[in-house]
This record gives structure tokens, C-alpha cells and sequence, in this order.
């Protein structure tokens, strides 16, 4: 690797459509105020989800494409996102000791899943919602694509009732049961196993798929509230219109802390420091929107992996190892839950963070009306596979802040839909967010 390119390293985007949802995540919990977030996009592969902390996002300095276990790792720094292969499209399929599984291949959008009418033969997720009364097979995309449930009940009986001896609800709700189980381990992904209890964050439902299945996460999380903005299926979009301008830097500095140079760093910092605002003059960022963060690579003498630890300029100008050393083991106590303070530490690299904040979106408020958003009820298989509960339908456009629903029911929209169970409490937010509260499990 050049010089050049050795200490100056864009962060990767990974997919754009990902990233941006969670940054449109941050401001969103921001402007509501909400400080902590997980982020969770389902969408017809995958679904993805990141931690926002203190309205900041997480960033990673390293990524395996195709899993951590196989996949290539790409050491560069990366938005912290967690991605598992359950998506409306992942198929449900039966291994070679009679067991139900799902995923990770998915019928994607050709054919797509059975209900779509176009020549699939798999059952997917898709399927199994429209067979259970989730997804209204004559409601979806506001009626402008009717779904074939009778068709998705076919598929179901044909590929895998027989072998599992369940008719098509109780394969249909064994699907959904599996797909929320995966999916609540991405999210565990994101905080238990960064250190964060999940109970203290709201969860934020993204993606045509996520708000169906976001409230049973939170409830088997424990997760207090979920927050479905207005056009889910599109918010990423949105996030990457508000992105601020981002750039990292590194370079390598490898000795123990205590016998590091203070003066070089301080060089080197200054080094970085004129490469960001070279980088931010050229982006046409105002001095008044800059600000930069300093971090030091850490980690105990002969460990493999280190950590981000956070510095301040007066910390490197005074040479003050021993309070990098315990700010060091306070980040690796919350994440490990330990820490080995009389252990030397050693110093891998030095970074700099250059950033150039963009104006913050101001989400504009709904008008209070008087329209009954209310539209029937419809038959939907929620917690008992045996019997079908009576849930209101409304359609979410025609939701007016300060409006309250309980559940059981659906909030209906062009491209999403939002399922709450019976104790489940929703409130209309000012901007038109919706605001729910989960029952207890």
C-alpha cells in the first residue's frame, strides 16, 4: 500500500441503502428526541441493523464481506452494521433431518415470492405474512399489485406441510417465528455484544419489511419502544441526502504507550489535521461547520486486536499515558466486561476523523384533520397459529398527530406495513412518525 493511501482511508459505505438509513436514524432520533437507537432495515434479502449511540453512529474499522466465519475481511473503516440473510424474499426450505429453516437464498424480485404472481415456486416470508393476514393480499403497494394468497397457501401445502405435519398457518407461523428469531440475533449483534443493553434504546423499523416484524424483536429484546418513520420502505433514500462529509485518516505508530513519543504524535496529528481540511476546503465545508476526533489504536502487549480509543489534543501535547491507559480499560470493561489495568498496553496507529456537518433536516408537521383513518378489519394469525385474532385496519395516511391506537391492528401504507399485538400502544408523533409502545412480554 502506498503512503498516500496508508493515511487517508475513506469510510466504507458499504450499501448506500443501508448506511443511509442509518443516518437518516440519527437525526430522525434527534429531532424526537431520542438519544440511543438501533437501527433495523428489512427489506426482500436482508436485514440489517446498527446501534446509533448518543446520536452518533458506529463506525467499525474492519469488515468481512460474506461473514465474519468466510468471508474476505476489509480493513478499512466501515459504518457498524449487522446483516443476516432474513428478507420477505428468504425461502423457507427443509434440511436433511426433517428441520424448518429459512434462508440465506431468497427468491428475490424475479420471480419473487409465490403470492407475486410471477412464476415463483418457493415459499418466502412474503408468502408466509400474506397466508397469515399480516400483509392484506389486496391492499399491498395500495392495491396497484394484488397478491395471490391462495396461491401462497399452495406453495406452502406442496413444499412443506407434508413433511412437517403442520397445515399451511402453522408452517406459515413457525416461517415468521424463525425469521423474527434471526433477526433478533442481528440485533443482539449490535448491542449485547458491543456492551449495550438493548432495553435502553428505542428500535427504528426501516425497509418495506421492517415494521411488520419490529415489534415482536422488541418485544423478545425487551426493547421499549419502536419508531416507524413516515415512508419506511424509502427512508434510506432520505439518509443519504443528510450524510455530513466524512473523512478518515491513519497511520501506523507501533511501540508500547509508555515509551511513545509524544512530540512525533503530536506531528503526526498535525500532519492529519492539515490533510482534513485540505479534504474539507475541497468539499466547500465552512470553518464553522468542521470539527475533527482523535483516536489511538490500543491494545494489551501481544493481543491480536485492538480498540478505538478516543484522545483530546492537551492529552497528546502533555504526554498523558496514564489517562489514555484508563480510558482504555473503561472501553474494554463495558465491552468485555473486564479489563487488566496493571497490563501494558501498546500503541498501533493514529487516527484522525474529519468531518463537515450538513445542515440537520427539519421534518415537517402534519396537519391536525378530522379523517376517520379507520377502513375495516381483517382475520390476522398473531401470537396463536390456531386462531386468528379480529384487527382493525387503518391507513396510515390519513393518521393525524396525537391519534392513539391499541392492538391489535395494522397501519396500512403504500409500501410498508405495521403490526401491533394485543397491549401494543401506538401514538402519532407531530411530524407523523409512528410512536409505539410494546407490551411487556
Amino acid at each position: 500500500m502506498s503512503p498516500a493511501m496508508a493515511k487517508k482511508l475513506p469510510v466504507a459505505m458499504m450499501e448506500s441503502g443501508p448506511v443511509g438509513g442509518v443516518i437518516a436514524t440519527a437525526q430522525l432520533g434527534a429531532a424526537l428526541g431520542f438519544k440511543n437507537l438501533i437501527t433495523f432495515d428489512m427489506g426482500g434479502t436482508t436485514a440489517k441493523t446498527s446501534l446509533i449511540k448518543d446520536n452518533e453512529v458506529q463506525v467499525a474499522q474492519g469488515y468481512h464481506i460474506g461473514g465474519y466465519a468466510s468471508g474476505h475481511p476489509v480493513m478499512f473503516p466501515v459504518v457498524d452494521i449487522v446483516e443476516v440473510g432474513a428478507g420477505g424474499g428468504s425461502i423457507a426450505w427443509i434440511d436433511e433431518v426433517g428441520a424448518l429453516k429459512l434462508g440465506p437464498h431468497s427468491a428475490g424480485s424475479d420471480p419473487g415470492p409465490i403470492c407475486y404472481r410471477r412464476g415463483g415456486e418457493l415459499p418466502a416470508v412474503t408468502d408466509a405474512n400474506v397466508v397469515l393476514g399480516r400483509i392484506g393480499a389486496t391492499s399491498f403497494l395500495g392495491g396497484e399489485m394484488p397478491l395471490d394468497a391462495d396461491a401462497a397457501r399452495r406453495g406452502l401445502e406442496a413444499k412443506l406441510c407434508a413433511p412437517l405435519q403442520m397445515n399451511a398457518i402453522e408452517v406459515a407461523h413457525g416461517i415468521v417465528k424463525i425469521a423474527v428469531a434471526k433477526m433478533s440475533l442481528a440485533v443482539r449483534g449490535v448491542s449485547v455484544e458491543r456492551g449495550y443493553d438493548p432495553r435502553d434504546f428505542a428500535l427504528v423499523a426501516i425497509g418495506g419489511a421492517g415494521p411488520l416484524h419490529a415489534v415482536e424483536i422488541a418485544r423478545d429484546l425487551q426493547i421499549p419502544t419502536v419508531i416507524v418513520p413516515n415512508l419506511p420502505a424509502h427512508f434510506s433514500a432520505l439518509g443519504m441526502l443528510l450524510a455530513d462529509v466524512r473523512q478518515d485518516y491513519v497511520r501506523t505508530y507501533y511501540k508500547r504507550l509508555f515509551e511513545a513519543d509524544y512530540s512525533a504524535l503530536t506531528r503526526i496529528f498535525a500532519e492529519l489535521l492539515r490533510d482534513g481540511h485540505e479534504t474539507l476546503d475541497n468539499a466547500g465545508v465552512e470553518h464553522s461547520a468542521r470539527s475533527f476526533q482523535y483516536w489511538l489504536d490500543l491494545r494489551y502487549v501481544g493481543q491480536e486486536f485492538w480498540l478505538q480509543v478516543p484522545v483530546n489534543e492537551s492529552e497528546i501535547r502533555s504526554g498523558d499515558s496514564a489517562a489514555i491507559h484508563r480510558r482504555f480499560s473503561e472501553i474494554h470493561d463495558h465491552r468485555f466486561g473486564h479489563a487488566a489495568l496493571e497490563e501494558p498496553l501498546e500503541l498501533v496507529n493514529l487516527r484522525l476523523t474529519a468531518i463537515g456537518a450538513r445542515p440537520k433536516i427539519q421534518f415537517p408537521k402534519l396537519a391536525r384533520t378530522a379523517a376517520d383513518a379507520r377502513v375495516g378489519t381483517r382475520e390476522i394469525y398473531l401470537d396463536d397459529a390456531a386462531r386468528a385474532t379480529t384487527c382493525a385496519v387503518y391507513r396510515r395516511e390519513k393518521l393525524t398527530p396525537a391519534v392513539e391506537i391499541e392492538g391489535p391492528a395494522v397501519i396500512e401504507e403504500y409500501a410498508s406495513t405495521t403490526v401491533l399485538f394485543p397491549g401494543d400502544k401506538l401514538r402519532v408523533a407531530d411530524t407523523g412518525e409512528l410512536i409505539v409502545t410494546v407490551r411487556r412480554s
